[in-house]
């Protein structure tokens, strides 16, 4: 199987409750095609560089996947689909890092700093 990088912007009206129901619905897409998520990191709401579909902001979520590319194809084929996805970005990478990405980091130290 490959591994996968995808990074999705849900709706900024969605509740985070409902956020988490859109990633379990994402995984559970992806499961039934054989593939799991091994990674997953809320950044929150945060602007947008410029409007989409009338929103200025977006809860942004990274997923690190291994799955065949059938399963990435179904998951990008719902997510197409889904009213409530604005915008996803899914990118193949040789290894997943173990590491929290730079937004994480950062969202993570400015919630220790308030």
């Amino acid at each position: 199987m490959a591994l996968y990088e995808s990074v999705i912007i849900a709706r900024q009206d969605l509740s985070s409750s409902k956020v988490k129901e859109l990633i379990s619905n994402l995984d559970s897409i992806l499961t039934e095609k054989g593939g799991k998520i091994v990674k997953t990191e809320n950044w929150g709401l945060r602007n947008l560089a410029y409007r989409i579909k009338k929103n200025r902001k977006g809860h942004y979520v990274l997923f690190n996947i291994d799955a065949p590319a059938a399963a990435i194809s179904e998951y990008e084929r719902k997510m197409r689909i889904n009213e409530d996805v604005l915008r996803y970005l899914t990118l193949k990478i040789d290894a997943i890092s173990e590491e929290p990405s730079i937004l994480a980091v950062n969202s993570e130290s400015k919630e220790d700093k308030e």
